[in-house]
């Protein structure tokens, strides 16, 4: 399914349970973070080569939680006529500039610590 077909999934799925009602912004907004924080918790004290291994014995859990996210960030883009795929674009652009390669390329830093 593309980005639209889900849109239009989870806009039946919560209009035929009258939904509506409960997604407002900020709740939206809390539902996304929480659902990230869900994500992360299977992770948290795991080093890299141990989150690797849980990974591959917890997918299912992960996509979940990864779905979960997807589905907040669509439901609330959805409702309040946000374009994620142009915000996106406008974004990347935005870094381009704050993250000019010949300046970071191989480092971590954020962009006011390079300056």
């Amino acid at each position: 399914m593309n980005q639209k077909e889900l849109t239009n999934l989870i806009r039946e799925f919560c209009e035929e349970r009258d939904w509506d009602q409960f997604h407002n912004i900020k709740d939206l907004a809390i539902g996304l973070s929480t659902e990230s924080n869900e994500l992360l918790q299977h992770f948290r004290f795991k080093d890299e080569a141990q989150s690797l291994e849980y990974l591959k014995t917890h997918r299912k859990q992960i996509e979940d939680e990864c779905a979960d996210v997807y589905y907040y960030l669509l439901r609330l883009c959805d409702i309040y006529n946000i374009d994620i795929n142009k915000a996106l674009v406008e974004k990347m652009k935005d870094n381009q500039k704050k993250y000019p390669k010949d300046l970071v390329k191989g480092k971590n830093l954020k962009y006011n610590e390079y300056e």
